[in-house]
């Protein structure tokens, strides 16, 4: 008899349902009676805690088009189980009791960078480990696509698609932003599928003098409106020598909600034209899963079963070169896969006249 309990970390995001829906009836279609299945509620939460449902067939039916996650999810910031203070200590220690309370003989988990971290260090601890790579920014080192990021980037475009009509009639110049505290790729997508005029992404620091001068080029071409597909974390280039401590206490002088009311007020002083913000927010990692999200996410889930099946602890389901595969978790763990220097999507998006708000 097979004991697995699975597990919904950190942000939540569309394809979650799949993936989980992935992992069930895989296992159960293999297994039979031979397997049992936990649901862990609410992320590592509820493994610290105790807190744990048994999931029957009939858990997994009807959920492949839901958005969000039937288990619950929550944040357990990973610095606070690395210290070696008791309290980080206690923490780890109770989730290797539930694991062993259950008698589990694998805990799939699915999250995105912080819960690869928790996870691989629960793999050190001597747990088995599988994991899933999912989050609306598509930055999980070791994947070329994680599930939710298809989703999130219809949303974002289909925004920038909806500003389009307004920002024509009223000839302004309209900011939208778009998700991303540390790497850009949703941005650069939505961007690039929705039109935008300039892209401002966190791994291109900004010189506000070259936005203004791509404005102005647009209006003496005779283009009336422009908007921006701005990334929460953009930093412009004064800012990005900074700590995050040093660039967390510049912003709060600033007193602005985010970067995108400040360049707007940057650049409506600096051009007199009128500026306005879009801020989409949680609605780009809600609703349900596009098409693609939930193809990819249960193919995820089925590859997870098949790690289970095999005993291959310690590995993570990633998609390269459009073929699914696993890697070792700890090649994963606290990597961050950026927008890299010379990436093919930035040179076509330049090769259309969109500024990335600097000359390089």
């Amino acid at each position: 008899m097979r004991k697995i309990g699975i597990l919904t970390s950190g942000g939540d995001c569309q394809g979650l349902n799949a993936a989980i829906r992935g992992i069930g009836k895989s296992l159960y279609t293999r297994f039979g009676r031979d397997v049992v299945l936990y649901g862990i509620r609410d992320g590592y939460r509820g493994l610290i805690e105790g807190i744990f449902q048994p999931m029957a067939v009939g858990d997994f039916s009807g959920i492949l088009t839901l958005g969000g996650t039937i288990l619950g999810t929550s944040r357990q910031p990973y610095k606070s189980l690395c210290r070696a203070e008791k309290t980080g200590a206690q923490v780890v220690e109770s989730m290797k009791k539930t694991y062993a309370r259950l008698g589990l003989d694998c805990l799939v988990i699915l999250g995105g960078n912080g819960t690869h971290k928790t996870a691989n260090l629960l793999s050190k601890e001597g747990l088995n480990i599988v994991t899933l790579p999912k989050t609306i920014d598509n930055d999980i080192w070791g994947t070329d696509i994680t599930f939710g990021f298809s989703s999130a980037v219809e949303i974002a475009t289909h925004v920038i698609d909806c500003i389009h009509t307004t920002a024509t009639s009223h000839s302004r110049v309209f900011i939208v932003e778009i998700m991303g505290h540390k790497v850009g790729w949703l941005t650069l997508y939505a961007g690039i599928g929705g039109g935008a005029d300039v892209i401002l992404v966190p791994e291109m620091p900004y010189d506000t003098d070259e936005i203004v001068e791509s404005l102005h080029r647009r209006n003496r071409s005779g283009k009336r409106f422009s908007i921006l597909a701005v990334a929460e974390g953009a930093v412009s280039q004064d800012e990005a020598g900074l700590s995050p401590k040093e660039l967390h206490s510049e912003q709060k002088k600033k007193k602005h909600p985010s970067v995108s009311y400040r360049l707007a007020e940057e650049i409506g002083r600096m051009t007199g034209q009128e500026i306005r913000v879009t801020v989409p927010g949680h609605i780009q990692r809600g609703g349900t899963p596009c098409p693609y999200d939930r193809v990819l996410a249960t193919r995820f889930g089925t590859a997870a079963a098949e790690l289970v099946a095999r005993e291959k602890y310690g590995r993570m389901v990633a998609m390269r070169d459009n073929k699914i595969v696993s890697v070792p978790l700890e090649d994963v763990a606290g990597k961050l896969k950026k927008i890299p220097s010379g990436c093919e999507l930035v040179s076509t998006a330049r090769d259309i006249g969109v500024s990335f708000g600097c000359k390089i």
